[in-house]
């Protein structure tokens, strides 16, 4: 990459954000958390990923909510601009993982809104790790003021707090309710493919998925 693309600054005004639509605050904020805890758990992370992650899930799940519910909320604008940026750095050194890799098929065929599809595929993503990730998963739910008598039990109460704030941001679970996004059966394999040939071997994701895991994401999230 040539270093002239390279931004030396990054200016975070977060009166330009006050007009966004709640639709459009939600999907990008959790976009924004899906940047930081993809980055967390991948093998390829670093000191300074990790605590860019950390910073990026605290932020998000003290702010999100707040400035979903009040655009004119420059605090929680201006924080969620913090957010974007820390995960931003975050996962552009460690990179993303597969549930990346699935929302860019979905966008691709579907023209899903980018953060949208990664707020549906996350936690579904997450759950099939299983416990691969849950010591990565504590960490983060401790970040995200989540207490717990064990990792695990952390862990997965951090899944489950991904949840609740997709509903408390009004994303759906799956795309079965939503008759503008309806993944048609026989494009699966082909997204399938597209999705694979994305993942691996670019991502350093803790746990691969092959042919079979793809397709039970995507059947998941079509849910019909």
């Amino acid at each position: 990459m040539d270093p002239v693309l390279i931004p030396q600054y990054a200016v975070l005004d977060p009166v330009l954000t006050v007009g966004l639509p709640k639709f459009i605050t939600a999907t990008t904020g959790v976009d924004t958390l899906t940047h930081a805890i993809e980055s967390y758990i991948n093998l390829k992370h670093v000191a300074q990923t990790k605590r860019d992650g950390l910073k990026t899930v605290s932020l998000v799940f003290k702010y999100l909510k707040r400035a979903y519910d009040n655009g004119n909320d420059l605090v929680a604008r201006e924080n969620m601009q913090e957010a974007a940026y820390l995960g931003g750095l975050a996962f552009t050194r460690a990179y993303v993982g597969n549930v990346h890799a699935l929302a860019h098929v979905l966008g691709a065929y579907y023209d899903i809104p980018h953060g949208y599809a990664n707020a549906i595929i996350l936690p579904h993503v997450l759950e099939k790790y299983g416990t691969a990730i849950y010591p990565s998963l504590s960490d983060l739910a401790i970040a995200a003021g989540i207490s717990g008598t064990s990792a695990a039990d952390r862990a997965v109460k951090f899944i489950r707090a991904v949840k609740r704030l997709n509903a408390d941001l009004n994303i759906p679970e799956t795309l079965a309710n939503d008759p503008k996004y309806q993944i048609q059966d026989e494009h699966i394999p082909a997204m399938v493919r597209h999705a694979l040939r994305e993942a691996n071997p670019l991502y350093a994701v803790p746990v691969i998925f092959g042919e079979e895991e793809m397709t039970e994401i995507l059947k998941k999230v079509q849910c019909k």
